[in-house]
């Protein structure tokens, strides 16, 4: 068994995006989402990646509605602002940090066979799942609709 224990500070790295979205900084998602050093670059890239071709595809429609009334980028599009940024790009950011932790938590989860790593792997599937639905809450919010899906049986 290896004692090795990664670690180190990850160089940062920015994430640019289509024009309209907002870039996304690597370090910033590291720092936000407690992701540590474990997950390499190569890795939280992939995921970021990831979510943000996922959270773009469904946003879609909404940019186009946006850049018919004008808005050359999320930021131009009239909202409140919290810490002087929109809150619509603070939503968009908490999709993407969301996606991107529930990709990581899920592919980059700890294997170990003994009672504590399967109680940690469980523990951070739960967690995946949480991430997942905070990553629903804002793609919703950002669409205007309700958080809220009931069916009748």
């Amino acid at each position: 068994m290896s004692g090795f224990v990664a670690g180190g500070t990850p160089q940062a790295s920015t994430l640019t995006n289509d024009g309209f979205w907002p870039d996304i900084d690597a370090d910033n998602l590291r720092a936000a989402q407690r992701i540590d050093a474990s997950v390499t670059n190569a890795r939280l890239e992939e995921a970021a990646v990831a979510a943000i071709i996922s959270v773009n595809r469904e946003l879609f429609k909404l940019k186009l509605r946006y850049l018919a009334e004008g808005h050359d980028n999320l930021a131009a599009v009239p909202a409140d602002k919290v810490k002087d940024e929109s809150v619509l790009v603070h939503t968009y950011r908490r999709a993407i940090y969301s996606t991107t932790s529930a990709e990581v938590a899920e592919r980059y989860r700890s294997y170990s066979a003994t009672d504590a790593g399967k109680a940690k792997a469980d523990a951070e599937e739960l967690g995946a799942d949480d991430y997942r639905r905070d990553a629903r809450f804002a793609i919703r919010d950002l669409l205007g609709i309700s958080r809220t899906t009931v069916e009748l049986l």
